[in-house]
């Protein structure tokens, strides 16, 4: 989702939306990459997703990009965590 439409759906602006997550010391991009990184690893971890519909279902336009933040949020690939999640 964008910050328009989360501000939408919650009847503010967007500036109203960016002003109340300061204040709270985050930011709209910070919360939403929390919650792809949340999401990614549950969904990584119940297996039944490729890497491709992860990535897509996150919203990531490419592979490639979901691999780089993937690494990025964890230390490694998400192929990797997939093989030490627990089932």
């Amino acid at each position: 989702p964008t910050a328009a439409q989360v501000a939408s759906a919650l009847h503010m602006s967007v500036r109203s939306l960016h002003r109340g997550l300061k204040q709270e010391e985050t930011s709209f991009r910070r919360l939403l990459e929390q919650l792809r990184r949340e999401r990614a690893a549950d969904l990584l971890a119940e297996g039944r997703c490729s890497l491709s519909e992860v990535a897509f279902l996150l919203g990531f336009s490419e592979l490639s990009a979901f691999y780089r933040a993937f690494k990025r949020w964890t230390g490694m690939t998400p192929a990797e965590f997939r093989a030490r999640a627990p089932r």
